[in-house]
């Protein structure tokens, strides 16, 4: 897949495919952007999944925080990702190894792994590169009601 151009189809069908998400990198500081992703996803009704091992088994906006993906409850239908691009291979690998794989993983504003993305890609996973859900979700909703 060409990941410099997503079509708002593609977007949409895995914004509105997702209810359950693992955000990778959550951070318990305000100020940061992974906590206020995870806070505006939770207010858009997903259930999101913290993972961060220095903060497990503590509280991340109300959310329990994990220390990986495998410690996950349940499977996830989405892995939101807060790592920088080389770091963002790793957690592809664990989420393709994940007795059930997400059906989709999308990496933050400024990450991108073409190599790991194609090993996802290889096992059906739908892979979003360098965007961000927080800003997608109110531009598609725009883009919807023109």
């Amino acid at each position: 897949m060409n990941h410099d151009h997503y079509s708002d189809e593609y977007i949409q069908n895995i914004l509105e495919s997702t209810k359950t998400i693992a955000l990778v990198g959550a951070s318990n500081k305000p100020g940061r952007a992974s906590f206020r992703v995870l806070g505006y996803l939770l207010e858009q009704g997903y259930t999101v999944y913290p993972i961060n091992p220095g903060q497990a088994g503590n509280e991340i906006a109300g959310a329990k925080v994990y220390a990986s993906l495998s410690d996950l409850p349940e499977a996830v239908d989405m892995i939101d990702v807060f790592r920088n691009s080389e770091a963002a291979g790793g957690v592809i690998d664990e989420a393709i190894a994940l007795l059930t794989p997400p059906k989709a993983i999308w990496l933050q504003l400024g990450v991108r792994n073409d190599d790991a993305a194609a090993r996802a890609e290889e096992k059906g996973i739908k892979v979003v590169m360098d965007r961000c859900p927080k800003i997608e979700i109110p531009r598609l909703a725009s883009v919807a009601a023109s």
